[in-house]
């Protein structure tokens, strides 16, 4: 069962918050805090969090670990590179503990709600003085204050199915982006994903928390609001609402902005979705909707809960609602069981849709997931030659792709200085096509309309129209 955080607890939270800087300005010197996140921009919305939480008792947020007073590793569980990752970068700081004994260090996030990954830490890592898990984080005040009242290693990690805490103070990453997380955990349990084991069943939060959230972030300054879940196509369902409900009403408030989402299942990815982007001019005209394989066989093994029929209908659906969408999706290669057949059915999908990119990747096993105790017969070099030869179909097909904006001018939100030369800006058109363009840097954080003139194999290049 989904549990809000009650007024009361977070009123609690808040009185530990200023409990602990009141301990801070007795300090010398201003103590200083160093968050480092791992992995998806759901990670990056939480590190958001915890840097709120942090500034708000009083720590100044550092670039690097070096002399920093909490060090907090905000953890990825959902490739097993991403967890030797942390425990390298764990390891190193040793020497940070030996140097200062009273630096808290701290992890938390995906890979700490797996218990093994939870034992590991106690007894090889015990500069480790932390460990608190996705449903504890709204407590991060109250377990600083116990590290510097206590001094002993805490382990906070709650068996739930997940929790709700609104009022979290915020330090956001950027002033033209804004992440909203709109959903939090998963009911899809796909057979190679750890995320359900770690984030919790899915749970929605309110529409006119979410709703006053966007509202709140545009007053600010924000221009692209990232609205946040593992499966936001899905949002809504225990409130009787829906994602194209939620879509219409931020897409109604005030202001030039654009809204963007992640991350999407097709089983979800329902018609009157795809209207609703159609008709709201503010929602960006890309879906980003991972297939995994275009197998059906793989597809059953995976519990995707859709066929490859299903998914093609998608996407014809999508392209006559909205001829200019761009589409981009996810593929796994090497799905245990799998065969040079399953394989060939993806390449033809992909040739069939025609994606505009692609992120692939070769099957990573995950220890507590259906699919690590599949036999999988084919060999890692097999494997490899399949991933090289997709890479070989969709570059081909990519190859020329942008070919089709040239001549076309684009509302474009500027977000940064460009790779492709001195003085150039660059931003993203609504398919979400990077551009680069001459401009001043006063112009970052604007929208300003773009012609394209050139297509590269990854960006497109133009020039800003009177």
């Amino acid at each position: 069962m989904t549990i809000k955080i009650s007024d009361e607890e977070t009123a609690k939270q808040r009185g530990f918050a200023e409990k602990v800087r009141e301990i801070n300005q007795k300090l010398e010197a201003p103590p200083t805090a160093h968050v480092h996140t791992f992995g998806c921009q759901q990670n990056v919305s939480d590190g958001e969090k915890i840097k709120g939480m942090l500034a708000e008792m009083g720590y100044g947020i550092v670039g690097e670990p070096d002399g920093a007073d909490v060090i907090i590793f905000n953890t990825c569980a959902v490739r097993e590179n991403a967890e030797d990752r942390v425990f390298g970068n764990l390891g190193a700081l040793k020497h940070e503990k030996r140097r200062n004994p009273n630096a808290i260090i701290a992890v938390c996030g995906c890979m700490v709600e797996q218990e093994h990954i939870t034992e590991r830490i106690k007894k090889s890592f015990p500069h480790v003085s932390l460990v608190f898990g996705t449903n504890a984080l709204y407590t991060l005040p109250e377990l600083i204050y116990g590290q510097l009242t206590e001094h002993a290693r805490m382990f906070s990690v709650p068996k739930s199915d997940g929790v709700i805490a609104e009022g979290i103070p915020l330090r956001r990453e950027s002033k033209i982006l804004a992440s909203i997380p709109i959903m939090y955990g998963c009911n899809n349990f796909c057979s190679y994903c750890i995320v359900p084991y770690v984030r919790g069943r899915e749970r929605s939060r309110e529409m006119n928390d979410i709703v006053n959230e966007a509202k709140t972030a545009i007053e600010n300054g924000a221009k692209e609001l990232l609205l946040l879940g593992q499966n936001v196509n899905s949002y809504g369902k225990e409130h009787g609402t829906s994602f194209s409900e939620l879509l219409r009403q931020i897409n109604a408030l005030d202001g030039e902005f654009r809204i963007c989402y992640m991350s999407s299942h097709p089983k979800d990815a329902t018609r009157e979705l795809i209207d609703t982007i159609a008709e709201c001019e503010k929602v960006t005209r890309h879906f980003h909707l991972p297939v995994q394989s275009g197998s059906t066989r793989v597809l059953r093994e995976m519990n995707r809960k859709y066929t490859r029929e299903d998914y093609l209908e998608i996407v014809d659906y999508i392209r006559e609602k909205i001829p200019d969408a761009a589409l981009t999706s996810d593929i796994i290669v090497g799905f245990p069981g799998e065969t040079r057949e399953d394989f060939e059915q993806t390449l033809s999908l992909i040739e069939r849709v025609r994606f505009d990119s692609l992120y692939t990747f070769i099957y990573s096993r995950r220890k507590g997931t259906k699919a690590a105790e599949m036999d999988d017969p084919i060999s890692e070099e097999e494997k490899g030659k399949w991933f090289r030869e997709l890479l070989d179909v969709q570059g081909e097909i990519g190859m020329n792709l942008y070919e089709k904006y040239v001549g076309q001018t684009f509302r474009v939100l500027c977000t940064g200085t460009g790779r492709t030369g001195s003085g150039t800006l660059t931003g993203k058109t609504p398919q979400d096509v990077i551009v680069d363009f001459d401009g001043d840097e006063a112009l970052i954080g604007s929208f300003v309309d773009v012609k394209i003139e050139k297509a590269l194999n990854w960006a497109l290049l133009g020039k800003i129209t009177d």
